[in-house]
């Protein structure tokens, strides 16, 4: 057992005023200018935090937030990646009508669950590393402002800084205490039909409706979900027509696809290509991707698990697996068949929704079971 409890029990003050610090930096997916403002508070926050790293780079975002790649060099062979998002789903404006709180050891925040207390626990367990002289690999933070829009810019960037790893880590938040060791795989389409536009009352057989061709593959669309297989298919968003006495021209829906399974990809993927209109005067056309591949158990992240597990039993915690529907960066390493670790980060609830929160006396505990984790690598 290491002095990590004490240790992250008697930094806890300070932890929580840097939670208050990054929760309060804006950084919403879709804004450029304020990703590039909160990255650079972040960074010089780190590095106060943690001093300066022995490896640094800065990777160009484009026109998403940029990635931030820092190496501590540790004491022992090999290296553990630890990963975190800075983006959230909140648009700018958020925090003037909710701002940071704590009521009853609950803090609430825009982002303070998913993930910015991730990401405090992940810098200060490298720096709990560091002041207890605890033997441990090398240590790479890789911090991202992409994930919630599916990673489009350091997906790469993720999969190449988990090369060779001891073993990845994911601060997102666990669910009800469990880290998560599966994830389903996302996929986004969206289905377009056009028609022929025509007055509805003077000459109704002259056009072909864009919507009733919709509506019909929505059914078909909608019976592809095979909950029996983990896979679900949710038709989100629909819309169409100009006008209730026009013949519609266009139609449109977005679909969401989430599979357990890497075979139901191949499965929708078929079917979604081949989707006819009932009306041949109708044409369709597919667009969208899978962007995250299913987090399925591989040897080496159950492995992996079963080491955090006895880190947890050594310090007289419980520390319970569980398997989500949602998605995260986790994806892309587990499908490389490397090892990996979710929901590392807080414990609470409520992402994407106002009533996200953290619990904060799990930040010391969580932070130290990283520590505990890391460390033992050493050995």
């Amino acid at each position: 057992m290491t002095p990590a409890p004490v240790w992250t029990r008697q930094a806890y003050p300070a932890m929580l005023d840097d939670l208050r610090r990054l929760v309060e930096l804006e950084s919403p997916s879709n804004d450029r200018q304020l990703l590039h403002r909160a990255l650079d508070a972040i960074n010089d926050w780190a590095v106060d935090r943690i001093g300066q790293p022995d490896e640094f780079t800065r990777h160009d975002g484009g026109e998403h937030g940029d990635v931030l790649e820092m190496t501590y060099h540790g004491t022992a062979p090999g290296f553990v990646l630890l990963v975190g998002h800075y983006d959230t789903v909140w648009p700018v404006g958020t925090l003037a009508d909710w701002p940071w709180q704590v009521i009853d050891g609950i803090a609430s925040a825009p982002g303070v669950f998913d993930m910015k207390t991730g990401l405090v626990q992940a810098v200060w367990a490298v720096r709990g590393l560091r002041e207890l002289g605890l033997p441990h690999p090398s240590v790479r933070l890789l911090f991202n402002g992409d994930e919630e829009i599916g990673s489009p810019a350091s997906r790469s960037r993720i999969e190449a800084a988990s090369d060779g790893a001891l073993a990845s880590l994911v601060f997102e938040g666990a669910i009800d205490g469990a880290v998560k060791t599966s994830r389903k795989g996302v996929g986004i389409f969206h289905v377009a039909t056009t028609g022929v536009e025509a007055h509805a009352g003077l000459d109704p057989t002259a056009g072909a409706s864009a919507v009733h061709a919709m509506a019909a593959l929505i059914t078909q669309i909608a019976a592809l979900g095979a909950p029996q297989r983990g896979t679900t298919v949710n038709v989100g968003l629909v819309n169409g027509g100009t006008g209730t006495n026009v013949t519609a021209g266009r139609a449109t829906c977005g679909i969401d696809v989430r599979v357990s399974d890497p075979a139901e990809m191949d499965r929708i993927d078929a079917a979604l290509t081949s989707l006819r209109s009932p009306d041949p005067r109708v044409s369709v056309e597919l667009t969208g991707e899978w962007n995250r591949p299913p987090m399925t158990p591989n040897p080496a992240s159950e492995d992996l698990y079963a080491r955090a597990y006895k880190v947890a039993i050594e310090h007289g915690w419980e520390l319970r697996e569980a398997g989500v529907g949602g998605a995260s960066d986790a994806n892309f390493i587990s499908a490389l068949g490397r090892p990996v670790l979710d929901g590392l980060g807080p414990v609470g609830a409520g992402s994407h929704s106002r009533s996200e929160h953290a619990i904060i006396d799990y930040i010391p505990e969580r932070t130290a079971l990283t520590i505990g984790l890391i460390s033992s690598f050493a050995h």
